[in-house]
């Protein structure tokens, strides 16, 4: 008898059950969980280190890639083609045709992924100085990417490219030396999906139901014959009380605000799927697209996953090396994963590590920023890395990767760029801690507030010579002035005479990127910096070296 018929049979030794004392729901106490002093609950994951290895690396990249990549036509997809009148609603038409005769479902089966070379990007990825590589699990879209014991017919190594996406990348990250990490979205298909169940209002086909409500005895005689797109859209349940939008969807990520709650066999599916990847695959970090953890506060199935992982890196390697990451966390659940935050980045320095990810152009491959060249610089993204960084966090980078599995060359060509800057002034960034300031100048002032899970990137003043960023290791202090200052003299004011910031004689000052001794003057105003007549490369970022 497996825990999921225990359940149903309301046997409870084998798997164990209480009540949430938030939401009155059943949660489960899992006996598959691996033995050690991590317990699926808040305060025991609270005893959690981050480890060395993610403080010290500062900068990852991540391939954000699945099927629904495939369109070419960026975020979401896979719910968007179903709303009727929106943009990607239009684009699947004329594309495809209707969502009723093709759905998500056929834009997997032709996902075939034959130009991935996963061993030529990561390494492409290590020469630009990431320091660990992250490959997508599964999306909202519930496809796994890699051979799935309990999602066994929806998964790539059965449909679309039949590979296993994720045994690729981890033997490329694994080759290069890389960390490998995993981000992980599937949590929300019950509700992300729901757009399926609809049907058009207006037009020749209004009334005609799109495919979300499909059954396995449904597709006799198609190329999904003996296959159930329940298995995948997950929709064989009721609406939200209130029915998910573009809004509100957003407002129902924590299962509140009238969302349809999800089914005890839902929830332990996907815990089963996420410690089958875990167990196969022995991922050094898994992000998770959530409100703290997956499901989470209807079901401690997220909690049981980093229990699980906790105790098994453990095991493994004597001390936890292991990182989750969850987003919109209060400051107790701070303490058990790490913080992530999407689009943004802290207006302050975070007591504990912390994580931005964001991407140069949408998440989802998009063809409209290729050709309208809307990639975020290499220059962005640097300022965006150092700023981080001075604030005690890390930066995740995703790189929009083609239906196909390439990437393009504009893209190709920022990530070469960003490599330049790392190869001159990284000793400035890799192993550093906030120093007792993250940095001065107007840009911060401007700096919008997080909202949501974060989403204030570019909100304030692009960065200037006036706007420095500070970070230390050992006895070296990094000062990294965002600009190259047009009248030759870079002003510190937090490093003068009477700053109560720096106490200790400065010796020495060094331009990390060539090395050059630089005169300089303290005064009771600041530290003026005198920079050579000779612009290095990558001069829109100018790491100092202090001691």
């Amino acid at each position: 008898m497996n825990r999921r018929n225990a359940l149903k049979l309301g046997a409870t030794a084998l798997a164990g059950l209480y009540l949430s004392p938030l939401l009155g729901k059943s949660y489960i106490l899992d006996s598959s969980i691996s033995k050690g002093p991590f317990e699926p609950n808040w305060d025991s994951l609270a005893k959690y280190v981050v480890p060395d290895w993610f403080r010290d690396a500062k900068f990852g990249m991540w391939a954000h890639w699945g099927p629904q990549c495939e369109p070419e036509a960026g975020d979401w997809y896979g719910r968007g083609m179903y709303e009727e009148g929106s943009r990607q609603y239009k684009f699947h038409i004329e594309k495809y045709g209707h969502p009723s005769k093709f759905g998500f479902k056929d834009v997997i089966n032709v996902w075939k992924a034959d130009n991935w070379n996963p061993e030529e990007l990561v390494n492409l990825y290590k020469t630009a100085g990431a320091k660990y590589f992250m490959a997508m699990a599964n999306h909202h879209d519930n496809l796994d990417l890699y051979d799935s014991k309990y999602q066994p017919n929806w998964n790539s190594t059965k449909v679309g490219p039949k590979k296993d996406i994720i045994a690729g990348w981890e033997k490329a990250a694994r080759k290069a030396g890389l960390p490998f990490a995993v981000s992980v979205h599937a949590a929300h298909a019950w509700n992300w999906f729901d757009t399926s169940q609809g049907a058009d209002k207006n037009g020749p086909l209004a009334g005609v139901p799109y495919d979300g409500k499909l059954t396995k005895a449904d597709g006799k005689g198609t190329w999904w014959d003996g296959l159930d797109p329940q298995e995948l859209y997950a929709q064989n349940h009721p609406l939200s009380a209130k029915p998910s939008n573009n809004s509100s969807v957003h407002s129902q990520w924590d299962w509140a605000d009238g969302a349809s709650v999800p089914s005890t066999d839902y929830s332990e599916k996907f815990h089963d799927r996420t410690i089958d990847l875990i167990d196969k695959y022995n991922p050094d970090m898994i992000y998770f697209d959530d409100t703290a953890l997956p499901l989470w506060p209807i079901s401690n199935a997220g909690l049981r996953i980093a229990a699980h992982l906790y105790n098994k890196s453990l095991k493994k390697n004597k001390k936890v090396q292991a990182v989750i990451t969850g987003k919109i966390l209060t400051e107790s659940q701070r303490k058990a994963i790490v913080w992530d935050i999407e689009k943004g980045q802290s207006n302050s320095i975070e007591p504990l590590p912390w994580q931005t990810d964001t991407c140069i152009g949408n998440w989802h491959y998009d063809r409209r920023v290729y050709n309208d060249k809307r990639y975020k610089s290499a220059k962005t993204v640097i300022h965006t890395l150092i700023d981080v960084v001075s604030k005690n966090g890390n930066l995740m980078l995703n790189i929009p990767v083609r239906g196909d599995g390439s990437i393009d060359e504009l893209e190709r060509e920022i990530v070469k760029e960003i490599g330049v800057w790392m190869k001159l002034n990284s000793k400035s960034i890799y192993g550093t801690r906030p120093w007792k300031i993250f940095g001065e100048g107007p840009q911060q002032e401007s700096a919008g507030a997080l909202t949501a899970q974060g989403f204030n990137e570019g909100k304030g003043k692009p960065y200037t010579s006036e706007d420095i960023r500070f970070a230390q290791k050992d006895k070296t202090l990094y000062a990294t002035v965002m600009g190259w200052p047009e009248n030759g003299v870079a002003l510190i004011k937090s490093l003068g005479k009477s700053s109560p910031h720096r106490t200790e004689k400065i010796k020495q000052i060094r331009l990390v990127s060539t090395g050059e001794k630089l005169n300089f003057k303290q005064t009771e105003h600041g530290l003026e910096v005198y920079f050579p007549n000779q612009k290095p490369q990558a001069s829109y970022a100018n790491a100092l070296e202090i001691i």
